[in-house]
């Protein structure tokens, strides 16, 4: 699956493919309320989402505020924290039984050090990180709920398929009953 997603960048040649494919070492399998990672946790490794759906969140005293979520051939990681070096202060949770492939953060450095072409790749893949979160902003921005799901529909309306509505709803800051009687 991971092969079959890389063969499809075009500046990646075979060669490309076979030295990164065998870097993802780590299988990780999630049940159902599994933890990724947690809060306090240091991150090592980008995941590659092979099935099932997770959420990243903020762990606030009265709610975890939803961030974002992970579904088949995404890329995760808590992201801060991987950078950094430090605690994480987010949470990645499977929403449902999750498969993912993992790389280490030192073997994928090493690699964009080898092959410059895999710093290309992930300054294409933070680029669309930061637009998504860039318009992420503008959807928390909006004070009219409405405009938030449609939005979110627009943008990304296989999330509907994949996430259950609460998870949602924290995503876009309302309630369930909110999303419920606006959808």
């Amino acid at each position: 699956m991971l092969a079959s997603l890389l063969k499809q960048i075009p500046y990646f040649s075979e060669d490309d493919i076979a030295a990164f494919e065998p870097l993802w070492r780590k299988r990780v399998t999630l049940n159902r309320g599994d933890f990724l990672i947690r809060e306090g946790q240091v991150e090592q490794h980008l995941y590659f989402v092979l099935s099932g759906a997770l959420w990243l969140y903020y762990p606030a005293q009265d709610e975890n505020i939803c961030v974002g979520f992970s579904y088949p051939n995404t890329l995760v990681t808590a992201f801060p924290s991987l950078v950094s070096q430090q605690p994480s202060t987010y949470c990645i949770q499977a929403l449902r039984k999750s498969e993912l492939l993992a790389i280490s953060k030192s073997d994928f450095e090493e690699i964009q050090e080898k092959r410059p072409i895999f710093s290309r790749f992930w300054r294409q893949e933070l680029e669309k990180a930061l637009v998504g979160k860039m318009e992420r902003e503008i959807d928390l921005q909006l004070l009219n709920p409405e405009q938030r799901l449609q939005r979110l529909l627009n943008r990304s309306p296989h999330i509907f398929q994949l996430v259950p509505r609460k998870y949602i709803a924290s995503y876009l800051r309302m309630t369930p009953e909110t999303l419920s009687r606006i959808m």
